[in-house]
């Protein structure tokens, strides 16, 4: 049985490092992306995306603005709202939510069809291009957002609203004759599909989901039929050569071994895999699921936890193809990499699955934000020379600096919900185990049989491996099993000042508690100086610095410009409190910076170092001090 995640309403979370962001959702994340979205915000390129559900719902005249799957920015942002009201109650946010859901309500047609731009732009075009309309895409983060909504407030109006929306789609796709034999050309539906089922106890959303997984793929491809029909209406340029793995379409998902296509489709979709195969004790599916995962994280991964290397089409590419400045590691792939993770570890209690979703959050993601919480990544180099990202090249996706908002902003907002949603990482319980994923300070209670436990966790992590865990309101046995982290060094756990002997299962230590105790996890966190496989030809000869979950870059405004000419001599680092961003540790290096030559392009003359001192501050806070060069990557002097 897989482990549950905590309640968002029982969840405070205290930690030093995530506050200053879980703050920043509702004080200002949220308001500022509703000013977004109502086209308040000087400068920055339309949203419209409410404007269109008024529209929809007859409120105004106009026409539709923005991309298919438009309506998906205010569903993201709705579920932010519902993860922050649980919390945390907000009357004046809960009251822009509820209005904000009355126009969608609104919107909705009396069918229980809802997407504003079929409403509007399409209305005869309703599921004839399921390849590239995303209209089961946007339904998910509709029904993912009303799950939210109601967990968060109790307040059925959204939800029940969504449940219209999900019954028109078990009777339109199926396998019965009369049915729409199709699936999602972006995939969401699934998993929002399997929150409702979980929230309702309706099987036919769980077997909805189990549907769109068991026949993509199989006998002929649907979207290749589709393109065939009279009056079929291509909606991006783009597709005109399509590729079924594009979608991961190409082959049944349960044969698949290799993550293949577009990045966020692919994580969204193993998800909702993992998902059904542990509802439905489907080892068939659950091989597959870890055939992929294990794919992405060793030959397919950045080490900040970046996937998807090619900026055509957003997707993967082939095994070790990892360049890094010209990378797109979309941060809503990483979000999704992340969930798929998260799912992963509860079903199968390893804590390799959770190594991966930490990774995934302490870097790539968090990277995704400015720390002032109104600037974004959409994509996220490991290298970057500001003066090459220019328009119409290979580099063209690529942003120097955070941007205000996207023309396509599927990542702000993404970014707002897993960050409002923190809390329901760091634990998994089931009975009378509870597993600890993450070294998050938080105080919360989890349900332990009949009773509540009530655990406060204390913690300066990243920054040091020193954990105290109070645990309360004990009344029977409770099993705790604490991540021991692969970097960790000199693990030691102890409860009530007794140092325990390690009972370890899968990389958990478990310690078994009657009464109310104090535990405390220890572990030194030593600079680690990383190669990749050789077979990562962007990588040979360099290393990377990373301590504990942290993958540290150098920036232009510590270290000069030209980074590339900058070697690590030696693998002695100091760390330093940083002046710059509160609590954090920087890091001080011993290098060598190679001396430009005599302005020759190509030179016989050797080449002359000079000794340097390095700093290196976490690649998630890069690009908070103005634009500039960065680099994760580093040469390595060899022979020193």
């Amino acid at each position: 049985m897989r482990l549950n995640t905590v309640q968002l309403s029982r969840m405070d979370i205290t930690d030093p490092f995530w506050k200053q962001y879980t703050d920043l959702v509702e004080d200002v994340i949220i308001p500022y992306q509703w000013d977004i979205m109502n086209d308040n915000v000087p400068g920055v390129e339309s949203s419209h995306c409410l404007e269109n559900f008024k529209i929809a719902a007859g409120l105004k005249k106009g026409q539709f603005y923005g991309a298919v799957f438009q309506d998906t920015d205010v569903a993201k942002w709705l579920e932010a709202v519902g993860y922050s009201l649980a919390e945390k109650k907000n009357e004046k946010l809960e009251k822009l939510a509820d209005d904000a859901i009355d126009v969608i309500v609104q919107a909705q047609q009396e069918d229980g069809y809802l997407d504003t731009y079929f409403i509007i732009k399409e209305p005869s075009q309703r599921w004839r291009n399921l390849c590239e309309g995303h209209e089961l895409y946007s339904a998910g983060h509709m029904i993912e957002a009303a799950v939210a909504y109601y967990e968060g407030t109790g307040k059925r109006k959204f939800l029940d609203s969504m449940i219209r929306l999900a019954d028109l789609i078990c009777r339109t796709f199926g396998p019965e004759e009369g049915q729409n034999h199709g699936y999602p050309g972006h995939q969401e539906i699934e998993l929002a599909l399997v929150r409702l089922y979980r929230v309702t106890q309706d099987k036919k959303y769980l077997e909805q989901a189990k549907y769109f997984l068991d026949i993509r793929g199989a006998g002929k491809n649907y979207f290749l039929e589709e393109r065939k029909q009279e009056n079929f209406k291509r909606i991006f340029p783009e597709f005109e050569d399509y590729d079924p793995a594009y979608s991961q379409s190409h082959e049944p998902v349960r044969e698949q071994k290799t993550a293949e296509g577009h990045a966020v489709r692919a994580v969204y979709m193993y998800s909702a895999m993992a998902d059904v195969a542990e509802e439905y004790q489907d080892k068939e599916l659950m091989e597959a699921c870890v055939a992929l995962w294990e794919n992405i994280t060793q030959k397919r991964m950045y080490i900040t936890g970046g996937i998807g290397s090619s900026g055509f089409l957003e997707r993967f590419t082939t095994d070790y193809d990892l360049p890094n400045d010209s990378n797109y590691s979309e941060t809503c792939a990483s979000i999704g990499m992340a969930l798929f993770s998260l799912r992963m570890a509860n079903i199968t209690r390893d804590s390799r699955y959770a190594e991966v979703m930490e990774q995934e959050l302490y870097n790539n993601i968090l990277a995704g934000i400015a720390q002032d919480g109104k600037s974004f990544f959409y994509v996220n180099p490991l290298e970057i020379k500001p003066r090459q990202c220019m328009p119409h090249t290979s580099r063209a996706h690529v942003k120097a600096r955070r941007q205000k908002w996207f023309g396509v902003a599927c990542c702000p907002p993404n970014i707002a919900r897993t960050l409002a949603s923190l809390g329901q990482y760091i634990y998994g319980a089931d009975g009378a185990d509870i597993y600890t994923h993450l070294y998050i300070g938080n105080q919360t209670d989890i349900p332990v049989n009949n009773d509540a436990v009530k655990i406060t966790m204390d913690s300066m992590f990243p920054w040091e491996g020193n954990i105290k865990v109070k645990v309360q309101g004990v009344k029977e046995k409770v099993r705790l099993h604490f991540r021991i982290p692969s970097y960790a060094e000199n693990f030691r756990l102890y409860c009530d000042g007794k140092e325990q002997e390690l009972t370890v299962s899968k990389g958990y230590a478990c310690v078994e508690i009657c009464r109310d105790s104090e535990l405390g996890i220890q572990f030194d966190m030593p600079v680690e100086f990383l190669h990749a496989d050789p077979r990562v030809s962007a990588d040979v000869g360099k290393v990377a610095i990373k301590r504990g979950p942290i993958v540290y870059c150098l920036e232009e405004v510590d270290n000069g410009a030209e980074l590339q000419c900058i070697y690590l001599s030696g693998k002695a680092a100091q760390k330093k409190k940083s002046t710059y961003f509160s609590e954090c540790l920087e890091l001080e290096l011993q290098g060598r910076r190679l001396i430009p030559g005599n302005g020759e392009l190509y030179s016989s003359a050797g080449l002359t170092y000079e000794d340097a001192v390095v700093r290196a501050i976490p690649y998630a806070y890069w690009n908070n001090r103005g634009e500039g060069e960065m680099l994760v990557w580093i040469h390595e002097m060899i022979g020193n």
